[in-house]
C-alpha cells in the first residue's frame, strides 16, 4: 500500500489545482484522519486510502454553478487513475461511491462504512484550527469580507456566506458535527466546533460588539 500511495500522491501533485484551501496539505490531512478512522471502524483500507487520497481529484471552485456534481466527475476520474496504476478492480466500484459521497453539497447518503469514514475525514478537516484558516482562504478568493459591519454574528439576518466568512460558520461548519458518521469523528468535531465558538467569543471581544 506504501507505493500505492506514492503513486497516487504523485497523481495528485501533477495536477492539483491552486485552491489554498484544496492543497496537498488537505488531501494529506483526510488521509490521515481516513486511517485513523478506518482503522477504529474496521473498514477496508483498501478502499479507504485510495479514496481519501483521490476524493478532491476534480475539485470545483465554491462559487461554481456545478459545484454540486463536483465529486461525481471526480469520482469517475478516480477511476481513471486507478486503472493507470493497475489497482485491483474489485474495489472501483466502492472507492467511487466514497468519493462521490464525501461532498457535503452532493448530499449523498453513504451506503458503506468506508464512504462514511472518507465523508467524516473530509469534513473533520473543515473544522478547528485548520478549518477556520481555511475557510478565510475560500472566502478570499472570492472576495469575502471576514464579517458583517452591521450584523457580524448574523443575530438579526440571513447568513450570506458569499460575502461574509464569518456567515460559513452558522450556515455550513456549525451543522458539520451532526453529520459525522463514525464515533471517533463525532467526537472530534465536537472538540474541534467548541474550539471555533471560542474564536468567534474571541472575535466578538476584539471588534467591540455586545
Amino acid at each position: 500500500m506504501l507505493q500505492v500511495e506514492r503513486q497516487l500522491k504523485d497523481i495528485i501533485l501533477s495536477i492539483m489545482a491552486t485552491d489554498p484551501a484544496h492543497d496537498i496539505n488537505h488531501i494529506e490531512r483526510v488521509v490521515a484522519s481516513a486511517k485513523a478512522f478506518a482503522i477504529q471502524e474496521g473498514a477496508s483500507l483498501d478502499i479507504v486510502i485510495p479514496a481519501a487520497w483521490l476524493h478532491d481529484c476534480v475539485s470545483l471552485p465554491k462559487n461554481h454553478p456545478d459545484r454540486h456534481l463536483g465529486s461525481k466527475f471526480a469520482a469517475k476520474q478516480a477511476v481513471t487513475y486507478l486503472k493507470s496504476i493497475n489497482y485491483p478492480k474489485r474495489f472501483y466500484a466502492d472507492i467511487e461511491h466514497a468519493i462521490e459521497a464525501h461532498s457535503y453539497s452532493a448530499n449523498i447518503d453513504t451506503k458503506t462504512i468506508e464512504a462514511a469514514v472518507v465523508q467524516d475525514a473530509d469534513r473533520i478537516d473543515a473544522l478547528g484550527a485548520i478549518g477556520i484558516a481555511r475557510c478565510i482562504q475560500v472566502g478570499t478568493t472570492f472576495g469575502a469580507s471576514l464579517y458583517s459591519n452591521d450584523d457580524p454574528f448574523c443575530g438579526h439576518r440571513q447568513y450570506d456566506d458569499k460575502h461574509f466568512s464569518v456567515d460559513h460558520f452558522y450556515n455550513k461548519l456549525f451543522k458539520l458535527k451532526d453529520t459525522m458518521n463514525t464515533k471517533a469523528a463525532q467526537k472530534e468535531a465536537l472538540i474541534r466546533t467548541v474550539y471555533m465558538k471560542g474564536f468567534l467569543a474571541q472575535l466578538q471581544n476584539e471588534i467591540g460588539v455586545s
